[in-house]
């Protein structure tokens, strides 16, 4: 059961005067900056590297007032003004 080694065709002449034509071609394209259109993809959505933070953004002031509010509530005195 011996398999015969199957020969590839040799090139004809019409072939190989092709394929030089088209290297050539290829390369004049490459010179000239002609590239080939590549299919449009959508853009993808960014992924940012820190996520945004829920945080209520106040003045010093507000914010010093705010935190007395808290201390005084958990201490259970009286109210502030």
């Amino acid at each position: 059961m011996a398999r015969k080694k199957e020969q590839a065709p040799e090139e004809t002449i019409v072939e190989k005067a092709a394929k030089a034509i088209g290297s050539a071609a290829g390369k004049v394209a490459a010179i000239a900056g002609v590239a080939p259109e590549k299919p449009q993809t959508p853009p993808k959505p960014k992924i940012g590297k820190l996520q945004k933070k829920n945080k209520s953004r106040l003045p010093r002031r507000q914010k010093k007032a705010q935190q007395k509010r808290a201390a005084q509530s958990q201490q259970g005195g009286g109210s502030a003004s």
